[in-house]
């Protein structure tokens, strides 16, 4: 075999690390990009048996957007196994407690229930902040991309941007604003 095909095939059974900004994206849709990582099923070796997956680093998990109202009607379920230990918790209740457990759990709920899916979420590392250890910075290789682009916010464009924006109306020199 040659070094060139040794190589090929070391990078195939490697795991890799990866980076993923989770800043004003939908956990849910970012969850099924994770998945493909975290499982391995981009690699031509994935078999639902062969733990090929990879290590999966997110940050920013503070900042996720839900869309529509869903801070407010989406609602997560949790049994202490005890009689009478049912809770249901608001979506915002949730991300203020544990800003990274919806983004977790949704991940875990895009899996399929397949013996592996605990095991696979070992590898998954979600920071509610950029703040990431270095040794696992250091390991990182690759940068998942963000599914939509993150708006900038008013305050932080510079007076020259703002002076050279197109205006569509000019006000009077009189005019007051509110």
């Amino acid at each position: 075999m040659s070094v060139l095909k040794r190589v090929q095939q070391w990078a195939t059974f490697a795991r890799i690390w990866h980076i993923y900004d989770a800043a004003w994206q939908n956990p849910f849709e970012s969850a099924a990009v994770i998945k493909k990582h975290l499982m391995g099923l981009y690699k031509p070796i994935y078999h639902p048996m062969n733990d090929c997956g990879d290590h999966v680093i997110v940050v920013n998990s503070a900042e996720i957007a839900l869309p529509g109202d869903e801070w407010k009607k989406r609602v997560y379920f949790h049994h202490t196994g005890y009689p009478g230990g049912a809770t249901w918790t608001l979506a915002w209740e949730l991300h203020e407690k544990d800003p990274t457990m919806i983004l977790k759990k949704a991940v875990y709920n895009s899996m399929d229930g397949n013996l592996q899916r605990r095991h696979t979420m070992q590898r998954l590392h979600i920071f509610p902040d950029a703040n990431v250890p270095t040794d696992m910075l250091r390991n990182v290789s690759n940068q998942i991309r963000q599914l939509r682009a993150v708006p900038r916010r008013l305050d932080k464009y510079t007076e020259e941007e703002i002076n050279q924006f197109p205006k569509i109306y000019d006000y009077p020199k009189d005019y007051i604003l509110k």
